[in-house]
Protein backbone atom coordinates (compact mmCIF):
# COMPACT_ATOMS: atom_id res chain seq x y z
CA UNK A 1 0.00 0.00 0.00
CA UNK A 2 1.81 2.98 -0.92
CA UNK A 3 -0.36 5.80 0.54
CA UNK A 4 -2.96 5.43 3.86
CA UNK A 5 -6.25 7.01 2.70
CA UNK A 6 -9.29 7.56 4.25
CA UNK A 7 -10.70 5.11 6.54
CA UNK A 8 -13.69 3.20 4.58
CA UNK A 9 -15.78 0.98 5.25
CA UNK A 10 -16.99 -2.42 4.01
CA UNK A 11 -19.38 -3.12 0.93
CA UNK A 12 -21.20 -5.05 3.15
CA UNK A 13 -24.09 -2.56 4.61
CA UNK A 14 -24.66 -4.92 7.25
CA UNK A 15 -20.81 -4.53 8.13
CA UNK A 16 -18.52 -1.66 8.88
CA UNK A 17 -15.47 -2.84 8.50
CA UNK A 18 -12.10 -0.93 8.96
CA UNK A 19 -8.21 -1.55 9.03
CA UNK A 20 -6.26 0.17 12.20
CA UNK A 21 -3.04 1.95 11.36
CA UNK A 22 -2.24 2.98 15.10
CA UNK A 23 0.35 1.38 17.02
CA UNK A 24 -1.24 2.40 20.24
CA UNK A 25 -4.58 0.89 21.24
CA UNK A 26 -5.97 -0.81 24.05
CA UNK A 27 -8.40 -3.09 22.67
CA UNK A 28 -5.31 -4.80 20.90
CA UNK A 29 -2.88 -6.99 21.50
CA UNK A 30 0.43 -4.43 21.03
CA UNK A 31 2.28 -7.21 19.09
CA UNK A 32 -0.43 -7.22 16.28
CA UNK A 33 -0.94 -3.72 16.36
CA UNK A 34 2.87 -3.78 15.23
CA UNK A 35 2.03 -6.54 12.66
CA UNK A 36 -1.43 -3.78 11.38
CA UNK A 37 -3.34 -6.75 11.02
CA UNK A 38 -6.07 -5.08 13.24
CA UNK A 39 -9.51 -4.01 12.63
CA UNK A 40 -12.85 -3.09 13.45
CA UNK A 41 -15.98 -4.78 12.40
CA UNK A 42 -19.43 -3.30 13.52
CA UNK A 43 -17.36 -1.32 16.31
CA UNK A 44 -16.02 -4.54 17.45
CA UNK A 45 -12.14 -5.37 17.66
CA UNK A 46 -10.75 -8.56 15.42
CA UNK A 47 -7.40 -9.38 15.35
CA UNK A 48 -5.59 -11.44 12.44
CA UNK A 49 -1.66 -12.36 13.63
CA UNK A 50 0.96 -13.58 11.43
CA UNK A 51 2.48 -16.61 13.53
CA UNK A 52 4.77 -18.23 10.72
CA UNK A 53 5.93 -17.42 6.94
CA UNK A 54 2.01 -18.95 5.53
CA UNK A 55 -0.39 -18.70 8.37
CA UNK A 56 -2.12 -16.51 10.61
CA UNK A 57 -4.06 -16.59 13.77
CA UNK A 58 -7.79 -14.72 13.75
CA UNK A 59 -9.44 -13.48 16.76
CA UNK A 60 -12.73 -11.38 17.12
CA UNK A 61 -16.29 -11.76 18.92
CA UNK A 62 -18.35 -13.36 16.25
CA UNK A 63 -16.54 -16.29 14.07
CA UNK A 64 -19.37 -15.97 10.72
CA UNK A 65 -17.16 -12.36 10.29
CA UNK A 66 -13.87 -14.09 9.76
CA UNK A 67 -14.46 -14.66 6.18
CA UNK A 68 -14.43 -11.28 5.15
CA UNK A 69 -12.06 -10.32 7.60
CA UNK A 70 -9.94 -13.16 6.15
CA UNK A 71 -10.37 -11.83 2.48
CA UNK A 72 -9.70 -8.12 3.36
CA UNK A 73 -6.64 -9.15 5.57
CA UNK A 74 -5.33 -11.08 2.20
CA UNK A 75 -4.85 -8.19 0.32
CA UNK A 76 -2.29 -6.40 2.65
CA UNK A 77 -0.39 -10.24 3.00
CA UNK A 78 -1.32 -12.61 0.08
CA UNK A 79 1.26 -14.88 1.04
CA UNK A 80 -0.40 -15.96 3.99
CA UNK A 81 -2.70 -19.34 2.77
CA UNK A 82 -3.55 -21.03 6.20
CA UNK A 83 -5.92 -19.42 8.91
CA UNK A 84 -6.35 -21.00 12.40
CA UNK A 85 -8.32 -19.81 15.72
CA UNK A 86 -7.32 -19.29 19.02
CA UNK A 87 -7.28 -23.32 19.44
CA UNK A 88 -5.21 -23.57 16.29
CA UNK A 89 -8.42 -25.56 14.64
CA UNK A 90 -8.09 -24.60 10.79
CA UNK A 91 -10.87 -22.27 9.72
CA UNK A 92 -9.71 -21.26 6.60
CA UNK A 93 -7.04 -22.16 3.55
CA UNK A 94 -6.45 -20.43 -0.09
CA UNK A 95 -4.02 -21.82 -2.64
CA UNK A 96 -0.64 -21.36 -1.61
CA UNK A 97 1.14 -18.60 -3.56
CA UNK A 98 4.37 -18.80 -5.46
CA UNK A 99 7.22 -17.07 -3.12
CA UNK A 100 9.40 -15.89 -5.53
CA UNK A 101 13.44 -14.84 -3.91
CA UNK A 102 14.67 -11.51 -5.18
CA UNK A 103 17.55 -9.69 -4.40
CA UNK A 104 17.47 -6.23 -2.62
CA UNK A 105 19.36 -4.64 -5.92
CA UNK A 106 16.09 -5.55 -7.92
CA UNK A 107 13.53 -4.21 -6.35
CA UNK A 108 12.46 -0.63 -7.41
CA UNK A 109 10.97 1.25 -4.12
CA UNK A 110 7.52 2.88 -5.17
CA UNK A 111 8.18 4.96 -1.98
CA UNK A 112 10.82 7.31 -1.19
CA UNK A 113 10.64 7.97 2.78
CA UNK A 114 10.34 5.58 6.06
CA UNK A 115 8.63 6.54 9.29
CA UNK A 116 11.61 5.66 12.16
CA UNK A 117 8.45 4.63 13.92
CA UNK A 118 6.82 2.14 11.81
CA UNK A 119 10.50 1.03 11.41
CA UNK A 120 10.97 -0.03 15.38
CA UNK A 121 7.45 -1.76 14.75
CA UNK A 122 8.91 -4.36 12.26
CA UNK A 123 11.70 -4.38 14.21
CA UNK A 124 9.73 -6.54 16.87
CA UNK A 125 8.93 -9.48 14.52
CA UNK A 126 11.60 -9.48 11.31
CA UNK A 127 13.94 -11.65 12.83
CA UNK A 128 15.44 -12.88 9.38
CA UNK A 129 15.48 -12.76 5.86
CA UNK A 130 13.11 -15.30 5.82
CA UNK A 131 10.34 -13.40 7.60
CA UNK A 132 10.45 -10.38 5.00
CA UNK A 133 7.32 -11.07 2.09
CA UNK A 134 6.58 -8.17 0.44
CA UNK A 135 3.97 -7.68 -3.01
CA UNK A 136 6.10 -6.75 -6.49
CA UNK A 137 4.93 -6.34 -10.16
CA UNK A 138 7.55 -7.16 -12.86
CA UNK A 139 8.67 -4.07 -14.41
CA UNK A 140 11.74 -3.27 -16.99
CA UNK A 141 13.38 -6.40 -15.83
CA UNK A 142 13.28 -5.94 -12.24
CA UNK A 143 10.61 -5.54 -9.71
CA UNK A 144 8.61 -2.59 -8.25
CA UNK A 145 8.44 -2.97 -4.40
CA UNK A 146 3.95 -2.55 -3.58
CA UNK A 147 4.41 -2.67 -0.17
CA UNK A 148 7.16 -3.84 2.47
CA UNK A 149 9.09 -1.05 2.38
CA UNK A 150 10.00 -0.60 5.55
CA UNK A 151 10.76 -4.04 5.68
CA UNK A 152 13.14 -3.31 2.63
CA UNK A 153 14.69 -0.94 4.43
CA UNK A 154 15.40 -3.07 7.58
CA UNK A 155 16.73 -5.23 5.42
CA UNK A 156 19.34 -3.12 4.18
CA UNK A 157 20.44 -2.37 7.57
CA UNK A 158 20.53 -6.00 8.94
CA UNK A 159 22.90 -6.58 5.87
CA UNK A 160 20.00 -9.10 4.15
CA UNK A 161 20.89 -9.70 0.47
CA UNK A 162 17.64 -11.16 -0.49
CA UNK A 163 13.76 -11.10 0.28
CA UNK A 164 11.29 -13.49 -0.90
CA UNK A 165 7.98 -11.91 -2.91
CA UNK A 166 4.80 -12.75 -4.30
CA UNK A 167 4.14 -11.04 -7.57
CA UNK A 168 0.63 -9.09 -7.88
CA UNK A 169 -0.82 -6.31 -9.83
CA UNK A 170 -1.05 -3.23 -9.26
CA UNK A 171 -3.13 0.41 -9.92
CA UNK A 172 -2.44 2.72 -12.75
CA UNK A 173 -0.46 5.34 -10.75
CA UNK A 174 2.42 3.25 -9.82
CA UNK A 175 4.50 4.33 -12.21
CA UNK A 176 3.99 7.72 -11.41
CA UNK A 177 5.42 6.72 -8.32
CA UNK A 178 8.36 4.81 -9.48
CA UNK A 179 9.04 7.65 -11.54
CA UNK A 180 9.05 10.14 -8.86
CA UNK A 181 11.32 8.00 -6.62
CA UNK A 182 13.74 7.59 -9.50
CA UNK A 183 13.78 11.11 -10.12
CA UNK A 184 14.59 11.32 -6.15
CA UNK A 185 17.85 8.92 -6.74
CA UNK A 186 16.14 5.96 -5.09
CA UNK A 187 16.55 3.33 -7.36
CA UNK A 188 16.65 0.35 -4.59
CA UNK A 189 15.84 0.24 -0.83
CA UNK A 190 19.30 1.37 0.01
CA UNK A 191 17.95 4.97 -1.00
CA UNK A 192 15.08 5.33 0.56
CA UNK A 193 15.27 7.86 3.01
CA UNK A 194 14.69 7.18 7.27
CA UNK A 195 12.16 10.36 8.70
CA UNK A 196 10.66 11.16 12.28
CA UNK A 197 7.15 9.69 12.48
CA UNK A 198 6.31 13.72 12.41
CA UNK A 199 8.21 14.37 9.01
CA UNK A 200 6.89 11.21 7.24
CA UNK A 201 3.32 12.31 8.09
CA UNK A 202 3.76 15.99 6.82
CA UNK A 203 6.06 15.16 3.53
CA UNK A 204 4.77 11.72 3.13
CA UNK A 205 0.91 11.89 3.21
CA UNK A 206 0.82 15.55 1.30
CA UNK A 207 2.89 13.66 -1.44
CA UNK A 208 0.18 11.60 -1.75
CA UNK A 209 -2.83 13.91 -0.94
CA UNK A 210 -1.45 16.20 -3.64
CA UNK A 211 -1.00 13.59 -6.13
CA UNK A 212 -4.60 11.96 -5.61
CA UNK A 213 -6.20 15.57 -5.38
CA UNK A 214 -4.66 16.62 -9.23
CA UNK A 215 -6.39 12.67 -10.35
CA UNK A 216 -9.63 14.26 -9.00
CA UNK A 217 -9.65 17.28 -10.53
CA UNK A 218 -8.79 15.99 -14.07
Amino acid sequence: MLCIFPQSTNNNKRMRFVRINSYTDSRFSQAVLYQHGNYLINDKPYEVEIISQGAAIVRGETPANYPELIQEFLFHAPHIHTFVDGQGNIIAEVPKPKLIELNLDQIQPSQFFIDETKLAAVKTFIKNEGDIIIQVWPWNRRYVALDGHTRLYLAVQKQYTKVNAVESETDEYTLYFVTEAQRRDVFSPKDMQKLSHEAYQTKWHRFCDNYFKERESL
